[in-house]
């Protein structure tokens, strides 16, 4: 069993901003296995569906992005026996980046630190790079609109085939 956990903020005013590029690759993820976010359980909107045979669980926290560990504390309890992806932005990488490690630190990332906090290190993590804009104040920036939204529409996409591709 797969949980994918995309990291992200809930609420309309954090749509489209870059720190939800977690949550729109879990939508991208959930439009190409054919499922939807249907349950709020264990302080997330969860789909669940299979995938080569394999049961996956997609997972939102509405815990907010810096209180994700409580959220994915929760999940792992239930499923005890699975395998956790979490896919995040990540401003220490270029724009567009993809990186995918088995496990490692959160680096500057308070949504990963929350989680580490939580459950430790050992799972795998999925990093999307937004780059940084010096211009702004960091929170301003990651909780600003996505402005190349073509680059990014390809990132999202590529990001959930990596997840395909990890899960199969």
């Amino acid at each position: 069993m797969f949980i994918i956990v995309g990291l992200g903020n809930i609420g309309k005013e954090y749509e489209n901003t870059y720190h939800n590029i977690g949550f729109m690759v879990l939508d991208k993820l959930a439009q190409k296995l054919s499922t939807s976010f249907s349950v709020c359980k264990d302080k997330c909107l969860i789909a669940k569906t299979f995938f080569n045979g394999t049961s996956v669980i997609l997972a939102k926290p509405t815990t907010f992005m810096n209180n994700s560990g409580q959220a994915v504390s929760l999940l792992k309890k239930r499923y005890r026996d699975s395998k956790i992806i979490v896919v995040c932005d990540d401003i220490d990488l270029p724009k567009g980046k993809l990186r995918y490690r088995e496990k490692g630190s959160a680096g500057t990332h308070n949504g990963l630190r929350s989680i580490v906090s939580y459950i430790g290190e050992d799972f795998a993590r999925l990093r999307i790079g937004i780059g940084r804009d010096a211009s702004m104040d960091l929170a301003d920036f990651v909780l600003s609109k996505l402005k190349d939204k073509t680059l990014f529409e390809q990132v999202i996409e590529e990001g959930a085939n990596l997840i395909l591709e990890k899960i199969c």
